[in-house]
C-alpha cells in the first residue's frame, strides 16, 4: 500500500511540474501542439500518459484498501476457505506488483506433493498482456515479483517459484490445526456473508388433479438442496411450487365430475380416481363439441367465481395437496404453494397493461408478444378463445415477484426442455421493464432426463410416468432388503432400524440424483444406488456410522469431545491425517463453487473425498490402541479422535445441505 502511495505521489508530483511548464508555454500564445518544439510535444504526452497512469494507481489503492480489509492480519475468525484466503493473499500482492494490468486469477489445489499444496499461476498470463504493452519478462520473473509483493500470511508457510512461472504455495499445518479444532470445539459454521440476499426459488410445480411422478423428481431433490445451502449460507430464502392449478383442463374435469361423481360438492375422488377422471375429460373435450362448450362454460364460472365452481374447485386442489405433502414429507421438502391461481388477478393486470401500451401483436387470433432479442418464439399472452397459458403466468409471476418480493435473485429449477421457454420470458421482462439484469440475478437450473436400464425416458412398461409414490416405496422395501442381508435388524433397535432403513431408502434415490451432473441425463438403478462401494449413498452412510463409533466404542462422548480442544489439538503429523485436514478445509469453497454455478454434484464430489481420506487416514492411523490378548482399550489417542469429530461434523453438514438424514449406527 505504501508502494503504491509513493507512486501515486510522485506521479501527481511530476504531473502538476508539467502543467505549470505547458501552461507557461500557452501564456507564450502557443496553442497548437503541432507548432510546439519537440521537447514541448513530448511534455504534452508525457502529461496525458503520467495522468492516465494516476487514474490507474488511484483505482489500485481503492481495491488495495477493500482487499486490504479482508486480508490484513488475518484472524483465524476470518477465515472463509483455503482458496478463498490464498486468492486473496495472491491477488493483493498481483495488484501492487503490476497496478495497471487487469488480470483476474484464483488460487488452485496443487496436483502433486512436490508442487506444494496450492498453486498461483497468474505469471504466463501476465507475461503475455506485459508484452503486449512493450515490456521484456519472463514468467518466472513475473512470479518472483508477485512473490516479492507478498505479505505474510499465517495461512503460508513457505511459497517456491518454478521455472515455467507457478507459484508453488505449502499450507502452515498450524493454522490449518487450530482452523479444525476450533471446529470441533464450537461447530461447523458458514463463512463470513458479505450480503445478505433475497431468494426466490421456484422448485417442484407438479399439477393438481395428477399424482406426481418421476418427472418431478429432480426438480424437488435439486431446488431443496439448492434452498438448504442459500439458507445455511445466510440468505432469506423463499421456496415456491408454481403448481398447476388454473385453467381449461379444471373446466373439463368439473364438467365431466358432474356427469360421472355426483357428490362432487361435497368430495372429491381420490387422486388416483382424480387422475383417471381427468383423462377421460381430456377424451371427452377432443371428441365431444357439446361437452367441450360445457367444459368452457364451467371455466368461465370458475373465473367468476362461483361459489359452487369455487367448492369443486378447493376440493380437488386438497386432495392433490394431500397426496403432494406425502411425498414432500418422505422427502423432507419444504415448500410454499403458489399455483396459478394466485398469479390470476396479476395475469389480467398484466395483460392489460401490455394491451394499453400496445406491445402485443396478433397472430392468428392469439395476441403474442415477441422478446428485444431477435430470432427468439413469441410468448402467447392471450389464447384464441381469450384465455391465458403458461407463458402470460410465468410472465405475471416474474412481474409480482419483481414488485412485491423484491428479490435480489431467482432461481428456476426445471427441465432442459424449458430452457426456451425461459429465456423468451426473461427476454420479454426485461424488453417490458419488468426485470432489470442489473439489479435482479436470474438463474435456469436446467437438467436431464430421468432414464431407464434401457437407456430411454424412465417409463412402467406399459409407457406410463412411474408414480413417484410408488417409486419411493420400492426404495423402502428394497433397502430394507438390503439392511437384513447385511444383519442389521439383528443389531439395530426397532427404531434404530426404521431410521436406517428410511435414511437409505430416500437417502440414495436423492444421492444418486445429487451426484450426477444436473445437465446430464442418468439411469436410474436400485442396485446401483444400494452399492456400499463407491459414490453412493449407502457407502457415505456406513462411513459416516463408522467415524461416528470409533469415539463410542472409546467411551468418549461429544462433549468430553469439545473439552479436550481447550488442551489438544487436531492432529495433523502423519501424511494421512495432513491430507485428511485439507480436505475438509476445503467445505467453504465447494460452497462458494455451487453458489456461482449451482451445481450440486459438487458437494457430493466433495463428500467422496472426505470418506476416501478419512478411510486412508483410519487404515494408517490407530486412533484406539487395544490390548491384542485382551481387547481392553490401552490407550486413546484424542489428538485423531479430534480429526475424526471434524470429519463427521462436515460430512453431517454436507448431508443436511443435500437432504439426507445422517445416522450414528446402521
Amino acid at each position: 500500500m505504501e508502494q503504491l502511495l509513493r507512486k501515486t505521489d510522485k506521479a501527481e508530483a511530476d504531473v502538476e511540474l508539467l502543467y505549470q511548464r505547458i501552461e507557461n508555454l500557452k501564456r507564450g500564445n502557443i496553442k497548437d501542439i503541432d507548432i510546439m518544439d519537440e521537447e514541448s510535444r513530448e511534455l504534452m504526452i508525457k502529461n496525458q500518459k503520467l495522468k492516465y497512469r494516476i487514474g490507474i494507481l488511484k483505482r489500485a489503492i481503492e481495491e488495495e484498501k477493500e482487499n486490504s480489509k479482508k486480508c490484513k492480519g488475518l484472524q483465524e475468525s476470518d477465515f472463509n476457505g483455503l482458496k478463498d484466503n490464498l486468492t486473496v493473499v495472491c491477488m493483493k500482492a498481483l495488484k501492487i506488483a503490476y497496478p495497471d494490468v487487469d488480470v483476474q486469477q484464483e488460487v488452485q489445489p496443487s496436483g502433486r506433493p512436490q508442487f506444494g499444496d496450492y498453486q498461483f499461476n497468474a505469471a504466463m498470463q501476465l507475461c503475455k498482456i506485459l508484452k503486449t504493452k512493450g515490456v521484456k519478462c519472463s514468467p518466472p520473473e513475473v512470479a518472483k515479483n508477485i512473490v516479492a509483493h507478498l505479505e505474510s500470511s499465517p495461512l503460508i508457510d513457505k511459497i517456491e517459484v518454478v521455472p515455467a512461472g507457478f507459484i508453488n504455495i505449502w499450507l502452515n499445518k498450524e493454522f490449518c490445526q487450530n482452523q479444525l479444532t476450533k471446529l470441533v470445539a464450537e461447530g461447523v459454521k458458514p463463512p463470513t456473508l458479505k450480503k445478505k440476499l433475497r431468494v426466490i426459488v421456484d422448485f417442484s410445480s407438479p399439477n393438481i388433479a395428477k399424482e406426481m411422478h418421476v418427472g418431478h423428481l429432480r426438480s424437488t431433490i435439486i431446488g431443496e438442496s439448492i434452498c438448504r445451502l442459500l439458507e445455511y449460507l445466510g440468505h432469506d430464502v423463499l421456496r415456491l411450487n408454481h403448481v398447476g392449478d388454473w385453467g381449461t383442463q379444471f373446466g373439463m374435469l368439473i364438467a365431466h365430475l358432474q356427469d360421472k361423481f355426483p357428490d362432487y360438492l361435497k368430495v372429491s375422488p381420490p387422486i388416483a380416481d382424480l387422475q383417471t377422471f381427468y383423462k377421460e375429460s381430456k377424451v371427452r373435450f377432443d371428441t365431444d363439441e357439446e361437452f367441450k362448450k360445457r367444459a368452457y362454460n364451467c371455466v368461465v364460472k370458475l373465473q367468476q367465481r362461483e361459489p359452487d365452481y369455487i367448492t369443486a374447485w378447493n376440493l380437488i386442489c386438497d386432495v392433490s395437496r394431500k397426496e403432494f405433502q406425502v411425498i414432500y414429507d418422505k422427502l423432507d421438502v419444504e415448500i410454499i404453494e403458489r399455483g396459478e391461481s394466485y398469479y390470476q388477478k396479476h395475469m389480467e393486470i398484466l395483460v392489460k397493461h401490455l394491451e394499453e401500451q400496445g406491445l402485443l401483436e396478433e397472430d392468428e387470433g392469439r395476441k403474442v408478444i415477441f422478446g428485444k432479442e431477435e430470432g427468439l418464439i413469441p410468448l402467447t399472452i392471450v389464447k384464441s378463445d381469450g384465455g391465458f397459458t403458461y407463458d402470460t403466468s410465468d410472465l405475471a409471476a416474474v412481474k409480482q415477484r419483481v414488485e412485491e418480493e423484491n428479490p435480489d435473485w431467482i432461481i428456476y429449477v426445471t427441465d432442459a426442455g424449458q430452457g426456451t421457454h425461459f429465456k423468451v420470458v426473461y427476454n420479454v421482462a426485461e424488453k417490458i421493464g419488468l426485470w432489470d439484469p442489473k439489479k435482479i440475478r436470474i438463474d435456469h437450473v436446467q437438467f436431464g432426463l430421468v432414464l431407464g436400464s434401457d437407456k430411454k425416458k424412465f417409463k412402467t412398461r406399459s409407457g406410463e410416468s412411474i408414480r413417484l409414490n410408488d417409486l419411493l416405496q420400492e426404495g423402502l422395501s428394497r433397502a430394507e432388503q438390503k439392511l437384513i442381508e447385511k444383519n442389521r435388524d439383528s443389531v439395530l433397535s426397532e427404531e434404530e432400524f426404521k431410521k436406517a432403513k428410511e435414511a437409505v431408502a430416500y437417502g440414495c434415490i436423492k444421492y444418486a440424483d445429487l451426484c450426477h451432473n444436473r445437465m446430464n441425463d442418468y439411469v436410474f438403478s436400485f442396485d446401483k444406488m444400494l452399492d456400499d462401494k463407491g459414490n453412493t449413498a449407502v457407502y457415505m452412510l456406513y462411513a459416516l456410522t463408522r467415524i461416528r463409533s470409533i469415539a463410542r466404542n472409546a467411551k468418549i462422548t461429544t462433549t468430553q469431545l469439545q473439552e479436550a480442544t481447550k488442551e489438544v489439538k487436531v492432529s495433523v503429523e502423519h501424511d494421512k491425517e495432513w491430507n485428511l485436514a485439507k480436505v475438509l478445509l476445503r467445505f467453504n469453497d465447494e460452497l462458494k463453487k455451487i453458489v456461482n454455478d449451482l451445481h450440486c454434484h459438487h458437494l457430493c464430489e466433495f463428500l467422496y473425498d472426505i470418506a476416501t481420506a478419512f478411510t486412508e487416514f483410519y487404515d494408517a492411523c490407530y486412533c484406539i490402541e487395544k490390548d491384542p490378548k485382551t481387547g481392553n482399550i490401552v490407550k486413546v489417542h484424542m489428538d485423531r479422535l479430534l480429526l475424526c469429530e471434524a470429519s463427521a461434523l462436515i460430512m453431517e453438514k454436507c448431508f443436511h445441505l443435500l437432504g439426507l438424514k445422517s445416522l450414528t449406527r446402521m
